[in-house]
């Protein structure tokens, strides 16, 4: 990993910015959200900047589109950047709140990706729509550390 990708808060914010930095405060938290279910769950990768990267390696294959979108990684509006670093360590630091169903992935409304099919829907928040496929009972943090 290069660039913006050296930690934790790096990783987790870079991928708040790209994805959501047009969307509310909940929004952005949704989306960190995501991703600290999947480094969770046993079936992602362990690390946030591993589940930020992961599939990365095949263009237009990786869970974060940005990532292997073929643009820079790097954010240029700094103003953005700087709310997606502070979401980001908010929700590092355990300040993140069950917003999303205990969702480990989304899209946004105008796509319709296959695996939708097979998931349950928990929450809409801005242009994103939720979505989990294990128990909604079960307790998913708090988490200790995220590298």
């Amino acid at each position: 990993m290069t660039g913006v990708f050296t930690s934790a808060l790096m990783c987790l914010a870079t991928a708040i910015y790209f994805e959501a930095r047009n969307q509310s405060l909940e929004g952005q938290l949704a989306v960190a959200q995501v991703v600290l279910e999947r480094v969770y769950d046993p079936r992602f990768p362990d690390t946030v900047c591993e589940v930020v990267t992961a599939g990365g390696e095949t263009r237009h294959r990786c869970a974060f589109s940005f990532y292997c979108d073929g643009r820079s990684d790097t954010p240029t509006d700094e103003r953005a950047f700087l709310i997606a670093r502070w979401v980001a360590s908010g929700a590092l630091s355990g300040f993140l709140t069950n917003i999303t169903g205990y969702a480990t992935h989304y899209h946004a409304y105008y796509v319709r990706p296959d695996w939708a099919l097979s998931m349950r829907p928990t929450r809409i928040i801005g242009d994103h729509i939720y979505y989990r496929d294990i128990p909604s009972g079960e307790d998913h943090g708090p988490w200790d550390t995220w590298e």
